[in-house]
């Protein structure tokens, strides 16, 4: 178990080496707000936000937010641009406050903490009455991560590739686990989906695909969450 020191290092040195604005996955994370915007209300907690694509969004629709960031380079950096938001530069399970929030955020945070359960509970203290948690991880049934392992690239579904290794990600959530921590820490899911049904890796679609085709296999997730590269949940107390 790693010390909240030792944590804090290695936030640092993944902010400082992180690839999340690139294409592609800016493209993810917007597409991550899409889904979510139908279901954002009042009071908006963000905990990760990283470089702050999905800040971005939420800033122009929100005039009460408030950020949580391990990073100090990420949170100094989103202070500067959003200074109308509230940011707490400390890692998620050292954050208090006396604020309820009626939508807290979790984008691809959960793969990434060293007990997510205890995470989900810590934030769900923060959570309104009829107030609810969005959380969107990778997943490990996606269908790129089904031919890595027929490819021989990975050896099992959930296994570490090189990118979630330099991201820094702890585990590859299926969707059954993803469920499971949620029901664990006493959340009721209220819906489950995914998106971006990806066949081939990032660097592959980056060189060969077109925009327009990049945007159709972002739909086509939605059609076939159990094989699309992104899950996610919505949950309430």
């Amino acid at each position: 178990m790693n010390t909240n020191r030792e944590e804090k290092n290695n936030l640092e040195h993944i902010a400082q080496h992180s690839l999340y604005a690139n294409y592609l996955n800016a493209k993810m994370i917007n597409y991550t707000f899409k889904i979510l915007k139908n279901y954002l209300k009042g009071k908006i907690l963000e905990l990760g936000p990283a470089e702050g694509i999905m800040t971005e969004r939420l800033a122009k629709i929100s005039t009460d937010l408030t950020i949580v960031e391990g990073a100090k380079k990420f949170a100094e950096n989103i202070s500067k641009k959003y200074p109308e938001a509230k940011v707490h530069n400390c890692l998620f399970e050292e954050f208090t406050t006396t604020e309820k929030f009626d939508t807290i955020i979790l984008g691809h945070v959960l793969e990434h903490v060293e007990n997510p359960v205890e995470t989900l509970k810590h934030v769900k203290n923060y959570l309104t009455p009829d107030g609810i948690v969005f959380a969107a991880v990778p997943n490990a049934h996606s269908l790129h991560r089904q031919a890595a392992v027929l490819m021989g690239l990975l050896t099992k579904e959930n296994s570490m590739s090189e990118l979630d290794i330099f991201h820094g990600h702890r585990r590859v959530y299926s969707i059954q686990e993803f469920k499971q921590d949620f029901i664990k820490a006493g959340l009721k899911i209220q819906k489950c989906g995914g998106y971006w049904l990806k066949p081939l890796s990032n660097k592959q679609i980056e060189d060969q695909w077109t925009e327009e085709m990049i945007d159709a296999y972002f739909e086509l997730g939605e059609k076939y969450p159990e094989i699309a590269a992104e899950i996610y949940i919505i949950a309430s107390l």
